[in-house]
């Protein structure tokens, strides 16, 4: 995405993705967890729960900073991309466990330090 409102530094941040470290606030809070499906806007969701069925389902589990979808598609903006995260969301939820979790970090920080899939 080439959008010229984004200066240097922010584009530096975006692509090594420590824009993110200031969510760890929420981790502290309990708002959030460390790994899960990632939060939307608000408006967002609400139309996502209107245009996509069982779209509420992945509020069983906290958010997270990184989750099995990001570490599959990254950022998405297409509906039907939406449901296909979506489908990684419910896998993610389906299959829950330490093991699973140690293994999307490993691949987050294989994201972060090749900049693969960074938008």
């Amino acid at each position: 995405m080439n959008d010229e409102r984004i200066t240097r530094l922010g584009r530096l941040l975006r692509h090594s993705r420590i824009d993110e470290l200031p969510q760890i606030i929420n981790i502290l809070k309990g708002e959030m967890s460390w790994i899960g499906p990632r939060p939307e806007a608000s408006i967002l969701a609400e139309w996502y729960e209107g245009e996509l069925p069982f779209y509420s389902y992945r509020h069983v589990v906290r958010p997270g900073i990184t989750g099995w979808a990001q570490v599959n598609q990254g950022h998405v903006v297409e509906v039907g991309d939406v449901h296909e995260k979506l489908q990684y969301d419910f896998y993610y939820i389906k299959n829950f466990s330490l093991w699973f979790d140690v293994s999307i970090v490993l691949l987050t920080v294989k994201t972060i330090l090749t900049g693969s899939g960074a938008k």
